[in-house]
């Protein structure tokens, strides 16, 4: 488990990880996950970088404000998190849910970013089925309660291929997911079925971005994360992973985040 930090926010509580020194980069957790989704990924780059990881809203070590909220209000906090900790430019690195505050923070700070990658997620919006199933989620959450949801959900979050293999890794974000409130998971998905269509984003943004998909991702297909190209656009499939590339391929996908970082750091306008 990574050590956290808290800082207060409108009176809420948000807890989150700050490692090493040099250039800053920000990973944003998926849907009931936490800072811990970076434990691999953390300790590798902190040779090189200052790596800043919160617990969202309503998951780990934070709060949860009353719902419903919004994706631009998650993002919101990771602004106030952002100005608070630094003056220099940011690299970010969204993860699914994470992703869909990435873009949200692009929107409205794309002058804090020096770069941003969105990790097996997408700029698009909900469909109309996905939306219904982010209502039965609730309801799930409602009758069952989180440690139910939780195990549900985890294995689908990994490749076909890695369920026996990844077995402790399963079990690991399993126990990161039980932290998350039912209040926060809940509004979570509110937030995540009301999101607007961000592909604008990606095609008017004049800083690099990483796109990162799993070849095997069962809940978000590489054509949904890969919607947009471009010069400024560096697309990535991660082999021998789904949802989870952080455990699954871990090595290829620190790879990927040091290399764009890199880069991304290395087109700064001076």
């Amino acid at each position: 488990m990574l050590e956290r930090k808290i800082t207060t926010i409108h009176g809420h509580r948000l807890a989150y990880v700050d490692e090493g020194e040099g250039p800053v980069l920000l990973f944003i957790h998926g849907f009931c996950g936490s800072a811990d989704y970076f434990e691999h990924v953390i300790p590798a780059l902190t040779p090189e970088f200052r790596c800043i990881a919160p617990d969202l809203r309503g998951h780990g070590q934070s709060d949860a404000p009353p719902g419903p909220w919004t994706i631009d209000q998650i993002a919101e906090d990771i602004a106030h998190l952002v100005y608070e900790l630094t003056e220099n430019d940011i690299v970010m690195f969204g993860h699914s849910l994470g992703g869909y505050a990435t873009l949200a923070f692009a929107e409205k700070y794309m002058t804090r970013l020096s770069g941003f990658g969105l990790i097996h997620s997408t700029a698009y919006p909900d469909s109309e089925e996905a939306k219904k199933g982010r209502l039965k989620a609730i309801e799930t959450i409602n009758q069952h309660g989180i440690r139910h949801f939780v195990n549900d959900l985890i294995p689908k979050l990994f490749a076909p291929v890695n369920l026996e293999s990844k077995q402790s890794d399963i079990e690991r974000v399993k126990q990161i997911g039980y932290q998350t409130s039912p209040e926060g998971a809940q509004a979570a998905l509110t937030a995540m079925k009301d999101r607007p269509d961000r592909n604008h984003i990606l095609k008017k943004a004049d800083c690099p971005i990483l796109l990162i998909a799993g070849e095997e991702d069962q809940l978000i297909d590489k054509s949904k994360t890969f919607s947009a190209e471009g010069h400024t656009i560096e697309q990535k499939l991660i082999e021998n992973a789904g949802h989870m590339s952080m455990y699954e391929n871990p090595s290829r996908f620190i790879e990927i985040a040091r290399s764009f970082a890199h880069e991304a750091k290395r087109l700064q306008p001076r």
